[in-house]
């Protein structure tokens, strides 16, 4: 079974990466100080925000691979695992990594809304590629992390280091606003095929095997990570996956609403819910009628 070294605290990165720790919570840990070394799979315990300069091989993140590009990011969330693929052979790492635990960040703005971040959730292959302005703001928000760790700990430190995290994230959040632009061409298609997707599940016989279909569902099947296909298609249609999901069982349910010899508990079945109290409120909610109600009046 392949080996997997787990990182619990910023201190056993940073050590195995021969840096030193500077805050037990947060570091910048400058990945070309590491030994050369072969690929293993590590777990991520702590916050991961790795800037790729130059190419180390390629990651794998799941099932996926990614080859680095000059100035990428890749946000890793506690619990995930990732690696390094290079046929066996010993590799140098290199570029830069700001770690920082969740303890560092409970309590604060950053921790109550550090899910609001749904990068961290995206796949290696989905990962944000910086152009050299770009990458000169990171790096800017990086040395303002590593100027305050060098500074002796006191009272300000983990407001102001917080401050400064937020801050490059709230620039990567940008920067992913304008990938999602700039990237329309490889993007381009998704819309249309999660369309047919749909299209092809309710004619199939899986809403009434699977049930109703989950944007986790739709994104697997498009080979997307469910946050990165949430946020394209909000992008591309102002309303989330999972909205357009309702209006699309919403429009077939409207057309199903009139065949007489059909329930409304039936047509709720039909279209996946296991309730069919749960089809009337969604419809409900959707059209401002029951089912009943608009079968009625049209």
């Amino acid at each position: 079974m392949e080996e997997i070294v787990r990182f619990d605290t910023v201190g056993q990165y940073s050590a195995y990466n021969n840096n030193e720790t500077r805050h037990p919570l947060v570091n910048i840990v400058d990945l070309s100080k590491a030994p050369r070394r072969f690929h293993k799979r590590m777990h991520m315990g702590v916050y991961t925000i790795l800037l790729k300069e130059v190419k180390c091989g390629d990651l794998r993140y799941g099932c996926n691979y990614y080859d680095y590009e000059e100035g990428t990011l890749v946000f890793l969330a506690p619990g995930q695992v990732i690696g390094v693929e290079n046929d066996g052979e010993l590799y140098q790492p290199q570029g830069t990594a700001l770690v920082f635990h969740p303890d560092f960040i409970h309590g604060t703005t950053l921790g109550r809304h550090i899910q609001e971040y749904s990068f961290f959730s995206y796949e290696v292959h989905e990962a944000l590629h910086l152009s050299e302005a770009e990458r000169k703001v990171i790096l800017d928000c990086i040395d303002k992390i590593r100027t305050e760790l060098q500074h002796a700990i006191d009272k300000h430190t983990r407001k102001l280091i917080v401050a400064n995290i937020e801050l490059l994230l709230g620039y990567c959040t940008r920067f992913y606003d304008r990938q999602f632009i700039t990237r329309e061409m490889v993007n381009k298609g998704i819309l249309e095929r999660f369309e047919s997707l749909l299209n092809e599940y309710f004619q199939s016989d899986k809403p009434q095997t699977v049930g109703l279909p989950s944007v986790a569902y739709c994104a697997e099947q498009l080979n997307l990570s469910a946050n990165y296909f949430g946020d394209l298609i909000k992008k591309d249609t102002g309303k989330s996956a999972q909205d357009y999901i309702h209006t699309k069982i919403m429009n077939l349910a409207k057309e199903r609403i009139f065949d007489p010899n059909k329930s409304v508990r039936e047509i709720a079945y039909e279209l996946g819910f296991k309730y069919p109290q749960h089809f009337t409120r969604l419809f409900k909610q959707q059209v401002g009628l029951s089912p009943n109600e608009y079968r009625t009046l049209n």
